[in-house]
C-alpha cells in the first residue's frame, strides 16, 4: 500500500511504525523541521517538510497513486484543507483526526472517514474506568451507543441462564446486546440456547447509557 501521512506528532509517528512495520510504501509530510528530520532518522520513508495543505505538496507526496491519506494534525483547519486536496486529487482512501467534534459532519461531507480526537477518546476511556471498575476496553460509539466487555462472577445473575432464559426473565435490560462470550481462550458468538457460565467474558453493546449500578448487578 502507498500511504500518504500527514503529521508526525504522536499519532502520526504511532502510524508511520505501523506502516512500517507492514512493509507499506509511506510518505510523511511534516512541517516542523525537528519533527521531520526525527523521521528520516528513525525510518527509510521519504519525508517532506512542508505544508501539506497545498495540493503541489501533496503532488510532489505522490497523492496521485496513493491507496490512502492519513491527516493527524492537531489543526482542524489544516486537515480539511489536506482532505480537500486529497480529495481532488483522487486518493481512494482518506482518514483524518477530528479535533473539535462540531467539524465531523464537514470532514465526512468532504469524503473523510473521520477518527474523533484521540485525547477525548483516551479521557473518557479512564473516566469510566475509574467509575465503572468493572468494565474492560470501553469505547464510546456515536449516537450514545457503547461497547465494553465484563466478566461474570458467581454471583451474577447471568450464571447458568441461556441468553434465551435471560432475555424471559428480563435479566437483560432493553437496549442491551451480548455480541460475544470469551470462556476458556475460545471466543463464541452466542445464540440464544448459549448459556452463560461465571468467568465468562461478555463483549457488551448498549444503545445507549446503561447505568452503573445495572453493570454491577449483571456482573455480580
Amino acid at each position: 500500500m502507498y500511504l500518504i501521512v500527514v503529521g508526525a506528532g504522536g499519532i502520526g509517528s504511532a502510524i508511520i511504525d505501523l506502516a512500517v512495520h507492514d512493509r507499506h510504501n509511506v510518505v510523511v509530510i511534516e512541517r516542523d523541521p525537528k519533527k521531520a528530520e526525527g523521521v528520516t532518522r528513525r525510518y527509510d520513508v521519504l519525508v517532506i517538510n512542508a505544508d501539506a495543505a497545498s495540493a503541489d505538496i501533496l503532488r510532489e507526496a505522490g497523492a496521485e497513486r496513493a491507496d490512502a491519506l492519513i491527516a493527524t494534525t492537531h489543526d482542524d483547519a489544516t486537515n480539511l484543507m489536506v482532505i480537500a486536496a486529497a480529495g481532488d486529487l483522487g486518493v481512494p482512501t482518506i482518514v483524518s483526526v477530528v479535533n473539535n467534534p462540531e467539524h465531523t459532519e464537514l470532514f465526512r461531507r468532504l469524503g473523510a472517514h473521520v477518527m474523533e480526537n484521540p485525547d477525548v477518546i483516551v479521557a473518557g476511556y479512564l473516566y469510566h474506568s475509574a467509575w465503572h471498575p468493572r468494565v474492560r476496553d470501553f469505547v464510546a460509539l456515536p449516537g450514545g451507543a457503547q461497547v465494553f466487555r465484563i466478566t461474570l462472577n458467581e454471583n451474577s445473575p447471568l450464571a447458568g441462564l441461556s441468553l434465551r432464559e435471560a432475555g424471559k426473565q428480563g435479566v437483560i435490560p432493553e437496549g442491551l446486546l451480548i455480541a460475544a462470550v470469551e470462556r476458556d481462550d475460545e471466543l463464541i458468538i452466542p445464540s440464544g440456547s448459549t448459556v452463560l457460565q461465571a468467568g465468562n467474558t461478555l463483549t457488551v453493546f448498549t444503545k445507549g447509557h446503561i447505568p452503573g449500578s445495572v453493570i454491577e448487578g449483571l456482573t455480580g
